[in-house]
């Protein structure tokens, strides 16, 4: 069994922590993501005193080792249950909470065009952006919808913009009404492959950005080492190798002018094949490569998948959170001799104070997911029928 090193805290909006940290807690299920919200939920003792911080719009912070692992809302903060039934529930009953983390409080806002002026003075224009680091332009994104200089109805309180790090390459974006979140990961992709996600400092939470690390040399996973307890690989074909762009269709001259650009993977189409897909970027500025940025985030969406789910043990060596994080670069080795290395898409806690602590690492390409296919489809199709809706 690995020893529990968790401590699960409630604070208000204000980040006040509300009392103790809670005591008689199980069955701790808390997962981080690359630049998505994160979720958790955690079942505990209906104590009254428990139950009277169980509050709307109060938060819950998982501290891992003494470090801040997750905190956000409690999206389901009473869940409560009681039968007489249950041999040795005590007679306060059970309650589990529901909570996500602080990214997803901005991922409840949209960009607006112009974010400066009242909802009913918006003008059916674009917001744009050009020739600026990915993580300028996500700043300026976040901190105009919804940060400090945000209008004061939409700021989010005690929601701050951490100092910058100089990550990402010079990238440009074109939006409106699209989800706030949705394009920052839009502009993350085309701009470096950078991250974004939100911790508490004191009494603010903070958003920032950061690069990614190569960790392959020294985040390694395999039996020999023994910080490997399961592993299932799968690696499928890619869904598009060339991306077909269509920008701005003028309405004179049978289409004439209009600019078109082919964006491809050729690795991926001389290892598998060539699979081409149109993609409407109508809604881009080609005078600031946003065309070939459309291409780029369809090719990283139809790559050929390496999904790399790991059950990894800590060691004094190697620790979750510690020596690698969210969209560093690993390297797993399976047991017939071949090493992949790719991403760090999401670590997920497991913890109760009788059965000790587990982490597992999802390590894969943009595609690698646990949601079944039918999900993973409805979300690009909701993606995609949003951008539309905007026109």
């Amino acid at each position: 069994m690995v020893r529990v090193t968790v401590q699960l805290l409630i604070t208000n909006k204000n980040l006040i922590v509300q009392g103790d940290p809670l005591t008689g807690w199980r069955d701790l299920d808390a997962t981080i993501k690359f630049n998505e919200p994160g979720s958790g939920s955690v079942t505990l003792t209906a104590w009254p005193e428990v139950m009277a911080q169980l509050q709307p719009g109060n938060r819950m912070e998982v501290i891992r080792d003494g470090g801040y692992w997750m905190g956000g809302p409690m999206e389901i903060p009473t869940d409560y249950t009681w039968s007489i039934s249950d041999e040795g529930e005590p007679d306060p009953g059970r309650v589990t909470i529901n909570f996500s983390d602080d990214l997803a409080v901005p991922a409840g806002y949209i960009t607006w065009p112009m974010p400066l002026l009242s909802w009913s003075a918006q003008l059916n224009l674009w917001k744009q952006i050009g020739s600026a680091t990915s993580e300028s332009i996500i700043r300026q994104l976040v901190t105009e919808n919804c940060g400090p200089t945000a209008r004061a109805e939409r700021r989010i309180p005690n929601f701050v913009l951490a100092d910058p790090v100089g990550a990402g390459t010079t990238t440009s974006v074109s939006t409106r009404f699209e989800p706030l979140l949705d394009t920052c990961r839009r502009v993350a992709l085309a701009g470096g492959g950078i991250g974004f996600r939100t911790w508490r400092d004191g009494q603010q939470i903070k958003f920032g950005c950061y690069q990614p690390r190569d960790l392959t040399s020294t985040a390694r996973f395999s039996q020999g080492l023994g910080n490997l307890r399961y592993l299932g690989f799968k690696q499928s074909a890619p869904t598009v190798t060339h991306a077909l762009v269509a920008g701005s269709d003028p309405e004179t001259n049978g289409g004439v002018g209009r600019t078109f650009r082919e964006v491809a993977d050729t690795a991926a189409a001389a290892a598998w094949w060539r699979v081409e897909k149109y993609v409407d970027g109508s809604e881009a500025n080609d005078d600031n490569g946003e065309l070939t940025n459309a291409g780029k985030v369809e090719l990283a969406d139809g790559a050929a998948p390496i999904e790399l789910s790991t059950i990894t043990i800590d060691t004094p060596d190697l620790k979750a959170g510690r020596d690698f994080g969210l969209g560093d670069k690993v390297t797993v080795a399976l047991p017939n001799g071949l090493q992949v290395a790719d991403l760090v898409r999401s670590i997920h806690l497991q913890a109760s104070p009788t059965s000790g602590e587990y982490v597992s690492t999802l390590v894969g390409s943009a595609a690698a997911t646990t949601d079944p296919q039918m999900v993973q489809l409805v979300r690009t199709l909701s993606r995609r029928l949003g951008r539309l809706e905007t026109r």
